[in-house]
């Protein structure tokens, strides 16, 4: 038989530690019983404490140390047990062993507290934290660099800052591990002006920063009033030597992208040579932040083709710009990515879910990924009340947010969802009920947003009176959307002079907002003050407005087709006309007289009749029902608002060719299915 030496079994052992061998490591321990190298020297005891324990097999640890004769015991057998509990999430094994190893009077050393405050801190106990702390002092361990940081950690983490602040004066030596922990936990609580300053102590104090500490920083500036910080750190990155370190050039693209600044989070992920997942992530979600989804989307594709493997954070970026881009194939196929990277389960990745399908236009599709969801978190249920609130169904929205409020406490975000919901359900009470007890019930300061809810929530119960003096009442002066709801309830109303008001305030607020002023002179336009519709096109004219081109588009075979009014370009344009010809046939027959009040220019009555046909609506209407199959919905994305005489053509087509029809305009959905809207005709 081989004779085995305690050396060449450690090392052994330490081999299965390495290669995560638990055959191993246990075949090692059958031979130490068989050869009767039992009881345990506490050489051999350490080294299997230590193996069982890193090796996430606590009973095996703990049996062993019960086999260990209690004077092997010393304070590197309890730490091995103890750091490897740590390292496995077993935070409270590790702190009873910790206290256990205190009965048994040995002294825990530097490698040992920091395991421990680590424990107290994952599991918020600081007031246990508290006592290690007091056992360091004791022990005269506090002043080790180490033991020191793991304290300062510790209370940062379990929210004690002017104990942590307190700890970090009285450090007598601060390495850039602890200046790290306080940058970074500084960043987290939000306190990034704090954590700039600690930035600027640690160069004062002669401490260079590593990588951790650019990448911390960088989160501190990651807003556009500190993009001048960012760049001062970018120039120290390229002096400094870390022009190749990836995390930190990862860092930079997610700085630039959080300050708007997707262009030079591009120029940074070019300069990187090797790419890894995250770099493509934080690339993508640059853009996805910054409005340019369809980037975005084009990057992702590109990361798939190079063969990054998709990751949680990065799957939910593509799905947030397929839904800015209102892209239902391609987010479905982003949704069978997930599925197959088993990835849909991971609560941002549903949650991102569902909000894609409810800002695509198919709340069926995001009520299953919303009930197929493991858990829930606040931005799930907003997602889910907002879909539905987007869609129409007002009445699901407001009960799915009585539902949320016994599980969850709402916040802002969804107060402003349900009291749209409640806008576009015509719930005038209920929606004053839930404004009126924000602060009460749920501690929330109404905000814009809310109040831009209110004014819309009365002006389109038709109470645009009480809307404006709703308005003049407010506590904060009223924004750009409340002053818009107030205008687009004069507009459906009817309220000229009231109107007027409305806009006059409106170009003050935005004086470069075309939408505003072709609003009011449409409403002029309607009521047939055409001189009044005139002047305000004039206005926009001679300040240098200009309104961009009302176009259409939708998907089909793999291909975006887009429209503009009176268009003849596309390649069907012959079909498309004699649909178009078609289709005015058949609703005339039904009773359809065309709103020439939405031509909006003084012609003849037929020149009107004829110039409404041929909104891009309309043509991209025709031409989806020319290429998508029967059963499909069609669906639509317009750039402006859908105008009256369309939306009520839209509604005489769903019933005539018996198809559901979706339009996203500016504004919001319009699901048109036998002959009626989502939207209740007030849009």
């Amino acid at each position: 038989m081989l004779a085995f030496t305690s050396n060449s079994l450690a090392t052994v052992l330490r081999s299965a530690i390495s290669t995560s061998s638990s055959l191993l490591g246990r075949a090692t321990h059958a031979i130490i019983i068989k050869t009767q190298l039992c009881p345990l020297s506490s050489f051999l005891s350490n080294h299997l404490i230590t193996m069982y324990s890193k090796l996430d097999l606590p009973n095996s640890a703990q049996l062993v140390l019960e086999l260990t004769p209690t004077p092997f015991r010393s304070v590197v057998t309890w730490t091995a047990l103890i750091s490897g509990s740590v390292q496995n999430g077993h935070f409270s094994f590790a702190l009873i062993h910790f206290l256990n190893m205190l009965r048994e009077n040995i002294q825990p050393n530097d490698f040992t507290f920091p395991c421990a405050f680590k424990a107290s801190a994952s599991l918020l106990l600081p007031f246990l934290g508290r006592q290690i702390h007091a056992v360091a002092v004791k022990l005269s361990q506090i002043d080790d660099v180490f033991v020191g940081c793991s304290a300062f950690d510790m209370y940062l983490k379990t929210g004690l800052v002017c104990d942590a602040c307190k700890l970090f004066d009285e450090l007598p030596e601060r390495n850039v591990v602890t200046w790290n922990a306080f940058i970074s936990n500084a960043v987290l609580e939000g306190r990034y002006r704090d954590a700039v300053d600690a930035y600027t102590e640690l160069r004062r104090a002669g401490c260079d920063p590593d990588s951790i500490t650019i990448c911390a920083f960088l989160n501190a500036c990651a807003e556009p009033v500190c993009l001048d910080l960012g760049r001062q750190m970018h120039g120290y990155v390229f002096r400094s030597g870390f022009a190749t370190n990836v995390s930190v050039l990862n860092g930079l693209i997610d700085f630039y992208g959080k300050c708007k600044q997707a262009r030079l989070a591009e120029m940074v992920f070019g300069e990187i040579e090797n790419r890894n997942a995250v770099s493509w992530c934080s690339v993508v979600a640059a853009f996805e932040q910054n409005g340019e989804e369809e980037k975005a989307c084009l990057l992702f594709l590109e990361g798939r083709e190079e063969g990054i493997k998709p990751t949680d954070y990065m799957v939910s970026s593509a799905i947030s710009a397929c839904a800015g881009l209102a892209g239902l194939e391609l987010g479905r196929s982003v949704h069978a990515l997930a599925v197959k990277a088993c990835l849909e389960g991971d609560i941002f990745v549903s949650s991102a879910l569902v909000d894609m399908y409810g800002k695509c236009g198919s709340v069926q599709d995001s009520e299953q990924a919303f009930n197929e969801m493991p858990e829930r978190n606040l931005v799930t249920w907003n997602a889910m009340i907002s879909g539905y609130a987007c869609q129409g169904h007002a009445d699901m929205a407001i009960r799915l947010f009585q539902e949320m409020t016994s599980e969850v406490a709402p916040n802002y975000i969804t107060l402003v969802c349900v009291l749209s919901a409640c806008s576009r359900g015509g719930a005038v009470d209920l929606g004053m009920e839930i404004f009126e007890s924000m602060r009460d019930r749920y501690r929330i300061e109404p905000g814009a947003e809310h109040y831009a809810c209110v004014v819309d929530l009365l002006g389109r119960a038709g109470m645009v009176d009480h809307a404006y003096r709703f308005l003049l009442n407010m506590p904060i002066r009223p924004t750009s959307e409340v002053w818009g709801a107030l205008l687009n309830a004069c507009r459906v109303y009817g309220k000229q002079e009231l109107g007027k008001i409305a806009a006059d305030k409106l170009f003050k607020l935005d004086p470069k907002d075309s939408g505003n002023h072709v609003l009011l002179s449409n409403m002029f336009a309607a009521a047939g003050r055409w001189e009044e519709a005139t002047s305000v096109r004039q206005e926009m004219m001679d300040v240098g407005i200009k309104k961009g081109a009302g176009c259409s588009w939708l998907t089909a075979k793999n291909m975006v087709h887009v429209f503009q009014a009176k268009d003849t370009s596309h390649a069907m344009n012959t079909e498309i006309q004699a649909m178009l010809a078609k289709l005015r046939t058949e609703m005339k027959a039904a009773g359809y007289l065309p709103d020439t009040n939405y031509a909006l220019y003084d012609i003849e009555e037929e020149e009107k009749s004829s110039e409404v046909w041929y909104h891009s609506e309309k043509i991209a209407l025709a031409f989806g029902l020319i290429v998508i199959p029967p059963g499909v919905p069609i669906r639509i994305t317009k750039n402006l608002r859908i105008c009256g005489d369309c939306h009520s053509a839209f509604k005489f087509i769903s019933g005539i060719v018996g198809r559901e029809i979706v339009v996203r305009d500016n504004s919001r959905f319009h699901c048109f299915r036998e002959s009626q809207c989502s939207c209740g005709d007030y849009w």
